[in-house]
């Protein structure tokens, strides 16, 4: 039986407006005034914590990397709790495994309570029960445990988990966790990043193209393989 992991920010959701004003405000307050969202898009895909240490690192920020975490995290739950949009296909998609009784889960690089503030505004918190955060294991993606960590969640092993992921990050994370891959990029010049290579299925302009339909689809195919 399949189970399926996914990505939260970018893959489920479109968050990532948020992430970048939320970190964008925390940025102009220590001194670096000019983060612009082509910035903010090399980070995609990577955990809020890991970004702030290297934006830190590489502006000369004095404050603790904690302080930093601390007031991105309070201006991005501010956001998300009221302005983020589920992809409608996703949602679709989400809604179709969850009345067919596929077992499903959230790994995300975010942390448990902006995870939490997304799944309760969108609603999406009554399909997807169990989730875990980049806080919750040793290393964030591109490293495996996440999606490692989900599969242990669920009773699954992770060769019958299937990742749902829009990052590079996290699709080297499903391949290192043995897992497959749907792959829909957020960035649309990523598609063709070596990363997607080993995707079971590839949407190369993302969630313009994204079909639950199709997704659903090649599941099935999957299972029945």
């Amino acid at each position: 039986m399949i189970s399926v992991i996914f990505d939260l920010d970018g893959t489920l959701v479109d968050s990532e407006p948020n992430y970048y004003e939320s970190g964008r405000r925390t940025l102009e307050r220590h001194g670096v005034p000019d983060f612009s969202w082509e910035q903010h898009s090399r980070f995609i895909g990577i955990g809020t914590l890991e970004t702030l240490e290297i934006l830190k690192d590489r502006h000369g920020i004095q404050a603790p990397v904690e302080q930093l975490l601390a007031e991105q995290n309070a201006a991005y739950l501010e956001l998300a709790r009221t302005e983020t949009e589920t992809f409608p296909e996703m949602r679709k998609f989400v809604e179709r495994l969850y009345a067919e009784g596929v077992a499903m889960a959230v790994a995300s690089g975010s942390s448990r309570e902006a995870i939490d503030a997304v799944l309760a505004g969108t609603g999406l918190d009554a399909l997807l029960t169990t989730v875990v955060s980049a806080e919750e294991v040793a290393h964030g993606k591109p490293a495996p445990d996440v999606f490692l960590e989900a599969a242990r969640r669920l009773g699954a092993r992770p060769a019958d988990c299937v990742v749902v992921e829009d990052a590079a990050p996290g699709a080297l994370a499903a391949r290192a966790a043995g897992m497959d891959c749907v792959a829909v990029p957020y960035v649309a010049r990523t598609a063709h990043d070596a990363a997607f290579a080993d995707a079971g299925l590839l949407f190369p302009d993302g969630q313009r193209e994204f079909s639950a339909d199709v997704a659903y689809d090649w599941l099935v195919a999957r299972r029945a393989g």
